[in-house]
């Protein structure tokens, strides 16, 4: 087999063999394929694309490439979430507890935060002492014994992957379809996941800018995790404005906490409800939706699902009495609420500014390796479609340097859009 048969066969559109695939991403992860036939090959599926079959042929052999965590010896079933990332989603410290309150294990391997989107694993460590390193064996000895496990990625999943993306960044290639699909699910598939449900993001603050665009991703998705024998579903949800109110670490994880008590806003709490209740329906612990979603609202109501975040905290060593008291989290020196500039109805909070601008405080980071300030961030006080009085607080700035809280302040009012006329307020999910 010849790699430059398998570029001139994809350039022509054809169908690449099962075989095909596997040499060329073996050949590529172990530098027998050299980066300028990859690049080539990359372009050829750019615009000439890849059936189902093929992308998920190229998906399990990303997987293959590395390490595979097999969760069948320790649990019946093993569901994980993945959210295509964005501003304010802190949604896998609700969600989690309340799914592992109602009995379906969850393990899941989270990232952190690079660019405008934040990261799960940077908000825990707000939390002094929880542990985001743990082993295999960790792993899945927590998954039996808790039901619970939220790590980071503790074995060598998909390395074939990650050279595949750098080469991708540089040579134009990086809005593939088939490419992007494989590239998240090869991660989820070497994981161990027997189910998986996939929040799939749109708008300015998402990946996928369009409907369309999230729409086709969600598909081939949910096809490669089919046709690999996992059950999938996914969920095409609105980032175009922040989703809930707190974005930054310590602030999201009090908002989680209010929200697992029975508070928290109400598109949070809406949002983490429906994908907790897909879960369970998923995972076949709800005959339908609309049982999977009072087993999730008891979850919260009795108390059980913070009970289980707390339990996750003590099990991966975070000192609990800052769950217990979240006053206790970290904080920042500088405090300052930004008041509406006029009245009228909110027609853009746009979520990409606000999340930049969380970054640019330093509750994120511009490249992988920065420090994250976990105190630092912003409240926002309103949804697309409210009407605001002039002079009425739309968003408060949590700074720990001056100069850097006069940048957000003026970031963030650009963010939002004011109109004359009645504003229809985004919805949370489309499909």
């Amino acid at each position: 087999m010849r790699t430059i048969d398998i570029i001139i066969k994809k350039r022509e559109k054809e169908e690449l063999s099962k075989e095909e695939i596997e040499f060329f991403v073996e050949g590529f992860a172990i530098g027998k394929i050299p980066d300028y036939q990859a690049s080539a090959w990359a372009m050829a599926v750019l615009l000439n694309g890849m059936t189902p079959r093929e992308t998920t042929d190229l998906t399990l052999a990303i997987a293959a490439t590395g390490d595979t965590l097999d969760l069948s010896d320790v649990v019946d079933l093993a569901i994980d979430k993945h959210s295509s990332g964005g501003v304010g989603d802190k949604t896998s410290l609700v969600v989690l507890p309340i799914v592992a309150a109602c009995g379906l294990p969850v393990g899941k391997m989270s990232g952190r935060g690079l660019g405008f989107s934040g990261g799960t694993l940077d908000k825990l460590e707000s939390i002094p002492g929880f542990r985001v390193d743990l082993s295999t064996k960790e792993f899945k000895k927590q998954l039996r014994e808790h039901g619970m496990v939220l790590s980071g990625q503790s074995v060598n999943l998909a390395p074939a992957d990650g050279k595949l993306y750098a080469l991708r960044d540089v040579t134009g290639t990086v809005p593939s379809m088939p490419l992007i699909a494989s590239s998240i699910m090869s991660k989820k598939i070497a994981a161990g996941a027997q189910a998986i449900v996939l929040d799939v993001k749109l708008g300015l603050g998402a990946f996928m800018e369009t409907l369309g665009e999230a729409r086709e991703l969600a598909k081939r998705m949910v096809e490669i995790g089919e046709l690999a024998g996992r059950k999938t579903v996914a969920l095409l949800s609105d980032m175009n404005q922040p989703l809930g109110q707190a974005v930054g670490n310590a602030l999201e994880v009090v908002e989680a906490l209010d929200t697992l008590h029975g508070g928290g806003p109400a598109d949070f709490r809406e949002h983490s409800l429906h994908v907790a209740a897909q879960m369970l329906h998923l995972g076949e612990y709800a005959k339908n939706m609309d049982d999977a979603r009072k087993m999730a609202e008891k979850a919260i109501d009795d108390g059980s699902a913070f009970e289980k975040f707390r339990e996750l905290i003590i099990a991966q060593r975070g000192d609990v009495s800052f769950i217990d008291k979240p006053e206790k989290l970290p904080k920042a020196k500088l405090i300052e609420t930004v008041a509406a500039p006029r009245s009228g109805y909110l027609a853009q909070i746009h979520a990409r500014l606000v999340g930049e601008a969380a970054v640019a405080l330093g509750a994120g980071r511009a490249k992988k390796g920065d420090p994250v300030d976990h105190a630092v961030g912003f409240i926002i006080h309103h949804n697309v479609g409210d009407f605001v009085e002039a002079g009425e607080p739309i968003f408060t700035i949590h700074a720990n340097r001056p100069e850097l809280l006069k940048e957000a302040r003026a970031e963030v009012l650009k963010a939002h859009l004011f109109s004359d006329k009645s504003v229809q307020p985004l919805p949370l999910f489309y499909q």
